[in-house]
């Protein structure tokens, strides 16, 4: 008997209409972008997968969440109730708002960190990267060796290797490493998820040494969904069961609340240490606003209040996460190369084999953007050498093992017929890949380059 189809846990109450540019058209507009995706303006885009930040759609009850938020400026009902849920769902007594996820690390980094630093974990994110790089500290990759390998299967390609990881802190000295960071998902690592067995193995490590663990929380739904589904004597307990469970083993969190909390915008910090509350409090004020609204709204807060609910929710998570798969198998259908297995948000197109004429210096993942777009109005995103970004000392280019193309799918926005359309037009690329050529970079900034750098076809 074939399984049960899925479909969306949710019916259509109002739509966004798009329009469509001609292939000519949209060319003109990515050379006025300079071949920067970041540059092109929103109503030239017909399908948008340049993130899954910020992009979701609320549900009715989130919406009436917004109507009765609470705007005073200290200590509204709306950070009440978000300070609960986040003690109730995830664990941590004290919770301090901010305006967005990098806000949260600048914040607590910002207390945990100091020159000359060392940050292991799983393929730190860019932002993550560039907040400890800035404090002139470093990022530490211990993530397993298959999370390397584009085709290898692993369920849990997010996985810290925990004896590279003790192995470096014995190196370094426990003195230089204040902090381990696991990313669940891992969003660098092609949105990979992390094995509760592997959360407990690198807890016990920072137990051993004394180390906070922190948790790099966007996408925690989907991780614990994964868990669910791959992972022995999971799978008959529920997701907030699962989270629960995660976050016992974390001393720290933080937050992008645009991924699994379905809002627009926000973010917070959890932790469980009161000194170190306390010393982040200092810095949420100096960077983010009062403790009780950190940059929020209070119809924000209480509209993630519940959107960390639904988000934490089987059926929800089913369908998402179902969606990814469905645009996995029918571009593996096609014969794109891709990243797998598939991750929980996103699809992650291997650039280096769809283009490997092209060296990685001259960005392959950016050209099949570039290009992506030209041909069919789809926008996505580049995790590969210009994310990488350059040495900080150095400047040299850091040439990552993996070159990838991120469609990133936003949560109960596009149907499947939507997803089809990106299928179509990754296939006009591919049909005509080896006349593809390579960018070089005109304008970067010091760090963080991707999101403002200017590229020039060669």
């Amino acid at each position: 008997m074939k399984s049960m189809p899925y479909a969306e846990p949710w019916r259509i109450k109002m739509i966004e209409p798009l329009k469509t540019l001609s292939r000519d058209e949209r060319m003109q507009k990515i050379e006025n972008a300079e071949y920067n995706l970041f540059n092109l303006k929103s109503e030239d885009v017909f399908i948008d997968l340049l993130t899954d930040s910020g992009t979701g759609a609320m549900s009715d009850r989130q919406w009436s969440a917004l109507m009765q938020g609470d705007e005073s400026y200290a200590g509204s009902r709306s950070f009440l109730a978000l300070k609960e849920t986040v003690k109730n769902l995830l664990g941590f007594p004290f919770m301090l708002p901010t305006h967005q996820g990098r806000a949260a690390e600048n914040v607590l980094l910002s207390a945990l960190l100091k020159e000359d630093d060392y940050v292991p974990g799983n393929a730190h994110f860019d932002t993550t990267k560039g907040h400890i790089e800035f404090r002139k500290a470093h990022a530490i990759d211990c993530s397993i060796d298959e999370a390397g390998e584009v085709r290898a299967y692993h369920p849990f390609k997010g996985n810290i290797d925990c004896k590279k990881l003790e192995d470096f802190i014995v190196k370094v000295g426990v003195n230089k490493v204040p902090v381990v960071i696991l990313t669940v998902t891992c969003n660098t690592g092609g949105g990979q998820p992390v094995s509760m067995q592997n959360i407990k193995d690198v807890s016990a490590v920072c137990k051993k040494y004394n180390i906070p663990l922190m948790f790099d929380s966007a996408r925690f739904a989907e991780n614990a969904y994964f868990i669910k589904q791959r992972e022995d004597g999971y799978q008959d307990k529920t997701i907030k069961e699962i989270v629960k469970e995660m976050f016992n083993y974390a001393d720290a969190m933080t937050m992008s609340s645009k991924k699994d909390g379905i809002v627009n915008i926000g973010g917070f910090i959890g932790l469980k240490d009161e000194n170190l509350y306390r010393e982040c409090t200092v810095f949420n004020i100096m960077f983010e606003g009062f403790i009780t609204y950190g940059g929020m709204s209070g119809r924000d807060m209480a509209a993630l209040a519940v959107g960390l609910d639904e988000a934490t929710e089987f059926d929800y998570l089913h369908a998402r996460i179902s969606q990814i798969e469905y645009l996995g198998n029918k571009l593996k259908e096609a014969g794109i190369p891709l990243l797998e297995p598939f991750g929980g948000h996103a699809i992650y197109v291997d650039a280096k084999d769809f283009l490997p004429h092209i060296p990685p210096t001259q960005y392959p993942a950016q050209v099949l953007g570039v290009e992506l777009y030209i041909e069919s109005g789809v926008r996505a995103v580049e995790i590969g050498t210009v994310l990488a970004d350059r040495d900080p000392v150095t400047r040299e280019e850091r040439v990552p093992k993996m070159e990838l193309l991120r469609l990133a799918i936003p949560r109960r926005v596009y149907t499947n017929n939507h997803m089809d359309m990106i299928v179509w037009g990754l296939q006009q690329v591919w049909e005509n890949r080896k006349s593809r050529t390579g960018l070089r970079i005109k304008y970067e900034a010091p760090i963080m380059r991707h999101f403002t750098a200017t590229f020039e076809k060669i």
